[in-house]
């Protein structure tokens, strides 16, 4: 069982408060997590894989390559997987 922490605005979209609990069928990653998110809330197809960044364990995931293992302890589900809105400005 894999925990994510979803930012508010794709939260709201799906319609789902606190954490989401996704089971993953094979290897835990970002993109297996993103996958199983968007076959569960169909709403977040497309709107998930933009914009976004990806922390784990005090780790900045966001340019590891998708289909690199998640930390083990987001694996295990001790620790959540932090999907976060990305910040531009100037």
């Amino acid at each position: 069982m894999i925990r994510v922490v979803l930012p508010a605005h794709l939260r709201a979209l799906a319609r789902v408060e606190g954490e989401v609990r996704i089971e993953i069928d094979g290897p835990a990653t970002q993109r297996s997590v993103l996958d199983a998110l968007e076959r569960r809330y169909p709403v977040l197809r497309g709107t998930i894989r933009a914009f976004v960044r990806f922390f784990a364990c005090r780790r900045d995931l966001s340019h590891e390559a998708p289909e690199a293992p998640l930390p083990q302890a987001v694996a295990a589900g001790q620790e959540p997987l932090l999907i976060v809105g990305a910040m531009a400005g100037g």
